[in-house]
């Protein structure tokens, strides 16, 4: 197993070097964090990097490399990959890991287009599997739930999840609409799709945007989220976006998703970053992705848990 995490480490770099990106570095641990409803990340304490005895806001091991990514791009750098740690709290089970390996790439001057295709390129070089599938997150709901995403209240989506999905029985009724959308997902959709091709899901929601641009309403399409996710096997291994640029909207994101936090019960993350400064200088348009490398190579290799795939599982670290 090692050897072939060697292997696919080695191939990564082939293909993005092939491409002309830049391999970069960003600190594992910064003020900044990403603000997302259900991702944790571990704080840890000023003092016990910098050994000073003056209480200070804390310091984050990152969830994913984003931010500072990102500020290398908005610094000029048109094409950067990275291969990392990354590391989110309460998140262990068959797929996850509180500690992870992470592959994330931007490339400026990508749309949502160029930002899926590149994907499907990848998934075609490393995997030597056929061209993704592609397939909007209404057309995904119409074919495997028969029933559209974007119009449908609350209450359809409960219905459906009550007769179709054994354990929807024991879940509140009155859960937001976006809570039955992920459960529809991943019950009724991912386990059908990028089986016989890898299939890249886009067009997301606009209450599920994280950061990606809103495009407006068009005809009959109410706004859409420029975000798309990539399957394989019924395993989603890769969540991309057209990268959202307004610094203004960030913030107003940012303080929505804090409002839902402490609706949950959890901390409120920080709202300002240097993201947030470095956006206000002006972003260029750039699509981004960020791939679980861990359950890339359980595809590769048939593993159930991803313990199997490195060195040493969380456990036994």
């Amino acid at each position: 197993m090692l050897q072939r995490r060697s292997e696919l480490t080695m191939a990564i770099h082939r293909f993005f070097q092939d491409r002309n990106f830049i391999h970069v570095e960003t600190p594992l641990v910064s003020t900044d964090t990403v603000v997302d409803r259900h991702i944790d990340p571990v704080p840890i304490a000023r003092s016990a990097l910098t050994g000073s005895q003056i209480n200070q806001d804390p310091m984050w091991l990152q969830t994913s490399p984003e931010f500072a990514m990102k500020r290398l791009v908005i610094a000029g750098m048109p094409q950067i990959y990275q291969i990392c740690k990354s590391f989110r709290q309460s998140e262990h089970g068959s797929r996850h890991s509180p500690e992870f390996t992470m592959l994330e790439w931007y490339r400026a001057g990508d749309g949502i287009q160029e930002g899926m295709q590149l994907l499907s390129d990848f998934v075609a070089t490393i995997l030597k599997r056929p061209a993704s599938e592609q397939i909007s997150y209404r057309d995904a709901f119409l074919k495997f739930a028969q029933i559209d995403p974007l119009t449908a209240e609350a209450s359809q989506l409960a219905d459906i999840c009550r007769c179709r999905i054994a354990i929807a029985g024991n879940l509140p009724m009155d859960a937001e609409k976006d809570f039955w959308l992920d459960l529809i997902l991943t019950h009724l959709i991912e386990p059908h799709i990028g089986w016989d091709a890898p299939c890249i899901i886009y067009d997301w929601p606009q209450t599920q945007s994280a950061l990606a641009i809103v495009r407006p309403a068009q005809e009959n399409q109410p706004p859409v989220a420029e975000r798309f996710e990539l399957y394989i096997d019924g395993v989603e291994l890769a969540n991309g976006y057209h990268e959202l640029r307004d610094a203004d909207e960030l913030y107003k994101r940012n303080t929505v998703v804090n409002l839902q936090r402490i609706e949950d019960g959890k901390p409120p993350l920080p709202v300002n970053s240097r993201l947030l400064e470095a956006m206000r200088s002006g972003m260029p348009i750039c699509s981004g992705v960020a791939l679980g490398v861990d359950r890339l190579l359980m595809v590769m290799t048939g593993a159930t848990s991803i313990d199997d795939v490195m060195a040493f599982g969380f456990e036994m670290s």
